[in-house]
C-alpha cells in the first residue's frame, strides 16, 4: 500500500510526444533541480514516447536510465483513495465477520488466500445467515468447523477435537424422550440438549458427532468417558437451548456465503477512472476490490471515492501545446511549464508557473534556473544539459542558437569533461544511423503537430551527416509520406531531412496544397520528390514560420 501512497505524491516532469534529446534531458535535469530545491524525491522524469538513437547515445554515454514511458496521464485507480481492508480467511465464522465489519465500519470484507482475492462477503451476505431459512444440514453443507461453533457459543470443549470439520449429518434439538430420539438421531449429527443423563447417553450411543450441553449444565465423568470412546465431541455452553439454536448459523464459515472471485467486478490499480465510472454505475455493489498488475489484492473503492479522485500532477518541459502533450493532459493538474517554443493553446485549471524564453534549448533555461537557485551542477546532469543544447542548436549552427546557449553549453561541457564539437559529431553520428529503423519509426521519431487556423499540420525532422545518409532516408520516406496524411487528423505533413554537415534541409510533403504552400513559403521548385532548402536547419525558427505565413496568405 505504501507504493500507492508514494504514487500520490509523485509529480511527473515530462516532455512532448516523439521526444528529442532536449525533451528527455530537460525532464531528467529539471526533476533533479526540483528535488534538490524541495529536499524530496517527489519529482520524477517521464517520457511520452520512444527514444531516438541520438538520445539513446546520450543516456548511455552518461550512464543514465531512460525515464519511464507514460502513454496516458488520466487519473487511474491508484490515484484514488483506496481503502485498504485486510483480507480474511474464508473459514472464519459469520459472527466474527460481522463483528469485524462493525469494528472497521465497513460493509464489505475481502476474502483472500495469501495475497490473492478469492471472494467478497458483504453485509447483505451476512444477513442471509440470519434471515433466510436453511434446512438442518446447512452447517455440514457449509463444512463448519467445531472451533467456529465453540467460539460462537462461547463454549467449552469437554471431549473431542474442535479442529475437526462438521461435514455430514444434521443439527437437531433433543426435546423428545430417549425412545423417540433413537429414531431421530443419525450417525454424525449435532444434538442440542440439556442436562438429562439418559438423553445424553442415547445420543452418544446413536453415534452423534457432537453434543451441545446448554445452560452451563455439567457433564458427568461417565458421559465424558463414553463420549470419548465414541469419538463424540461434547461442548458446554451457558446459553439456553433456544439461543444456541438461533446462534448456530452464525458459526457457518463466511466462505459459504461469499461471492466468488469469478462473479466479482474487480479493477486494476492501472485502470483509468474514466473507463471504470460507467461500469460502477451499472453495478449495485457497494465496494469494488482493487488488484495490482500482478493480480494481488490491494484494497477496495466505492462510488464515492470517484468523487475524490485525484488528478496527477505534472510539469511540462520543452512544449506547451496540447497536441504535442502526452495523452490525457487535460485531466491533470499542470503545475509548471518550462519551454522555449511559441505559445500554444494549452489550457490549465489554475494559474501555473510558466517560464518561456526565446533561447535555442530548454536545457539552457534549466541551466539558468540551477544558477539562480545556487545549486551545484553534477557532471552527469551537466552532460545531459549540454547534450540537449548541442542537439537543439545543431552544435551552435542553428539560427535559434543564442549567445546564452553557447555560454551555457561551454560551461556545462567543462563540468562534464567533454568537447562540444567532437562530442556533438559523435552524438549526431549515432542519431543518423537509421539503417535498422522502419519508415514509420524514422518519420515519427521527432514529429510535432501544429494547429494553423483550421488546418492541422505535422512536421517531422531527422538529422543526417551527409548526402549518403539523406539518400537512404529519402528512399524509405518518399513512398511512406503519402500514407501519413489523414492519420490522426493531419491535413498537411512535411518531413525535413537536415544535413548538418552542409546546413541544408531536404523536404518531402503531402496533403492538400502542400506543394503550393512550400513554393510560396520558400520560393523554390520541387526537384523530383524533394524541395532543397539551403541554410534552413531549424524547424521552429526557419521552417514553421515561413509555412504559417504562406498558409495565412
Amino acid at each position: 500500500m505504501e507504493e500507492y501512497k508514494e504514487k500520490a505524491k509523485e509529480i511527473m516532469v515530462i516532455g512532448h510526444k516523439n521526444p528529442d534529446t532536449d525533451s528527455i534531458c530537460s525532464a531528467i535535469c529539471y526533476a533533479d533541480l526540483k528535488n534538490k530545491i524541495t529536499g524530496t524525491d517527489n519529482y520524477v522524469p517521464k517520457r511520452a514516447g520512444h527514444l531516438n538513437e541520438e538520445t539513446h547515445f546520450v543516456l548511455n554515454r552518461f550512464g543514465v536510465e531512460a525515464p519511464e514511458y507514460i502513454k496516458d496521464v488520466r487519473p487511474q485507480v491508484m490515484n484514488i483513495e483506496i481503502r485498504h481492508t485486510e483480507g480474511i480467511n474464508s473459514e472464519i465464522s459469520v459472527r466474527n465477520a460481522w463483528k469485524l465489519m462493525d469494528s472497521l465500519n465497513v460493509v464489505t470484507l475481502p476474502i483472500t488466500e495469501g495475497r490473492k482475492l478469492t471472494g467478497l462477503v458483504s453485509i447483505d451476505d451476512i444477513a442471509k445467515s440470519y434471515f433466510e431459512t436453511f434446512d438442518n444440514r446447512v452447517l455440514s453443507n457449509a463444512k463448519t468447523s467445531f472451533a467456529n461453533i465453540v467460539e460462537t457459543l462461547g463454549g467449552r470443549v469437554i471431549t473431542g477435537d474442535e479442529s475437526e470439520i462438521f461435514d455430514k449429518g444434521k443439527m437437531l434439538i433433543a426435546a423428545a424422550n430417549p425412545d423417540m430420539m433413537e429414531s431421530m438421531i443419525d450417525e454424525g449429527d449435532i444434538v442440542i440438549l440439556g442436562n438429562r443423563y439418559e438423553s445424553q447417553l442415547c445420543a452418544i450411543e446413536m453415534e452423534a458427532k457432537c453434543l451441545i450441553i446448554c445452560e452451563g449444565a455439567k457433564v458427568s465423568n461417565t458421559i465424558a468417558k463414553v463420549a470419548k470412546s465414541h469419538n463424540c465431541i461434547i461442548i458446554e455452553t451457558d446459553y439456553d437451548t433456544y439461543t444456541v439454536a438461533r446462534l448456530m448459523n452464525q458459526a457457518i464459515p463466511v466462505g459459504f456465503f461469499m461471492t466468488p472471485r469469478d462473479r466479482i467486478v474487480c479493477f486494476k490499480t492501472t485502470d483509468y477512472v474514466e473507463d471504470i465510472q460507467e461500469i460502477m454505475t451499472k453495478k449495485r455493489f457497494r465496494d469494488f476490490p482493487i488488484e495490482d498488475e500482478n493480480g494481488n489484492y490491494v484494497g477496495t473503492i466505492s462510488r464515492r471515492n470517484l468523487l475524490r479522485s485525484g488528478r496527477k500532477k505534472v510539469i511540462l518541459v520543452d512544449h506547451n501545446e496540447k497536441n504535442q502533450a502526452v495523452n490525457g493532459i487535460e485531466d491533470t493538474e499542470i503545475l509548471e511549464i518550462i519551454d522555449h517554443h511559441r505559445l500554444g493553446p494549452i489550457q490549465t485549471i489554475t494559474p501555473v508557473f510558466f517560464r518561456n524564453q526565446p533561447l535555442g534549448c530548454t536545457g539552457t533555461i534549466i541551466y539558468k534556473m540551477y544558477q539562480e537557485a545556487g545549486i551545484n551542477i553534477e557532471p552527469v546532469i551537466a552532460g545531459l544539459m549540454c547534450s540537449a543544447i548541442i542537439s537543439d542548436t545543431l552544435i551552435f549552427k542553428s539560427p535559434t542558437c543564442t549567445p546564452d546557449d553557447i555560454e551555457a553549453a561551454m560551461e556545462l561541457a567543462d563540468i562534464a569533461g567533454i568537447d562540444p564539437e567532437v562530442y556533438g559529431r559523435q552524438m549526431f553520428g549515432a542519431g543518423s544511423n537509421l539503417d535498422e529503423k522502419t519508415d514509420r519509426e524514422i518519420f515519427y521519431q521527432d514529429f510535432k503537430k501544429f494547429a494553423i487556423n483550421d488546418v492541422t499540420v505535422g512536421v517531422g525532422q531527422v538529422n543526417a551527416m551527409g548526402p549518403e545518409d539523406i539518400e537512404k532516408i529519402k528512399a524509405k520516406e518518399v513512398p511512406f509520406i503519402d500514407t501519413v496524411t489523414g492519420d490522426g487528423g493531419l491535413d498537411v505533413v512535411y518531413f525535413l531531412m537536415t544535413d548538418i554537415s552542409t546546413e541544408c534541409s531536404y523536404v518531402l510533403c503531402s496533403g492538400k496544397n502542400a506543394d503550393t504552400i512550400m513554393s510560396q513559403a520558400f520560393g523554390v521548385d520541387k526537384q523530383q520528390d524533394t524541395y532543397i532548402l539551403k541554410n534552413v536547419v531549424s524547424r521552429k525558427k526557419q521552417f514553421l514560420p515561413a509555412i504559417m505565413e504562406a498558409m495565412e496568405q
